[in-house]
């Protein structure tokens, strides 16, 4: 059977993307962000899974507002980079897992969760920039990746509750694969920023820190805060981390298992205009 083995939890900022194919990282201003990444990138080359299930939101890329999917799904082949105005980004296609992909939208659809089910679309700076920060620049992915993408741009939005149940489903979906397949989840998106009106850079550190405590060892009591709080405390693109919460919800200890082991959490503000929160949880 396949084997949930983690989750990782990062913010996916474009201009982090941008600082990487522009070779910029070693920069004063980039260089303390990729050194919170330098674990990560040897534990993902030490903790290879076979699929990452990818949770992201598009940017009207792939989706415009004609047609908003709360929840999609790609069960694609392959994912070509998105080009979001300035050409694709200089990183590989993505690899998809379209057996595993398809499973878990049969078995999450009967457990009473619509999703959108999509066999063709490009994958933009959501999906990229995470799997750049947690792999490198290679010539090739080193896994097969889940594209599922999550409306938290055009209201209304899943609550935080929603999402955590979701991701229950999901990781009972994935261990009931009948492949020996080592799967991580990632949740990405947050952490507080607002890219608009009068409050356009607004950064709240102490709400970073409460949410990824409540993350790490209250998980339920994350789920439960309401939207009004992300937009008030977070900025109006705070509530991205209710996709954090689709990858926490996946992990045993939340479903009766053993409890996640932390190996690894950093946090650094600026990037660009948003702050960067990243987690590594061992599953139980």
């Amino acid at each position: 059977m396949a084997h949930l083995s983690a989750s990782v939890y990062t913010s996916h900022v474009p201009a982090i993307g941008a600082a990487l194919d522009l070779g910029k990282s070693a920069e004063p201003y980039w260089q303390p962000l990729f050194k919170g990444y330098e674990y990560s990138k040897q534990w993902m080359k030490d903790n290879t899974p076979d699929v990452v299930f990818l949770v992201y939101n598009d940017h009207a890329t792939a989706f415009s507002l004609d047609i908003i999917p709360t929840f999609a799904i790609g069960c694609a082949a392959e994912f070509q980079p998105a080009d979001e105005g300035w050409g694709p980004r200089p990183v590989p296609k993505v690899i998809g897992h379209p057996e595993l992909a398809s499973h878990i939208a049969h078995s999450v659809i009967q457990q009473d969760f619509d999703l959108t089910i999509v066999n063709k679309m490009d994958v933009d700076h959501g999906l990229t920039v995470p799997l750049s920060l947690m792999c490198g620049q290679p010539t090739a992915w080193p896994c097969t990746v889940i594209p599922f993408a999550v409306n938290v741009v055009q209201y209304p939005v899943p609550s935080g509750k929603r999402c955590f149940q979701l991701g229950q489903a999901i990781g009972r979906a994935i261990e009931s694969f009948d492949q020996p397949l080592n799967v991580q989840i990632w949740g990405t998106g947050g952490m507080s920023h607002q890219l608009q009106g009068p409050r356009a850079g607004l950064i709240n550190k102490e709400f970073d820190a409460r949410f990824m405590d409540l993350l790490i060892k209250d998980p339920e009591a994350a789920a439960a805060i309401p939207h009004i709080d992300y937009v008030r405390d977070a900025g109006s693109e705070g509530i991205e981390l209710v996709m954090w919460l689709i990858a926490r919800g996946a992990m045993a200890d939340v479903n009766g298992g053993a409890k996640a082991e932390l190996m690894h959490r950093f946090y650094h503000v600026p990037a660009s205009n948003t702050a960067v929160g990243h987690a590594i949880l061992k599953n139980g």
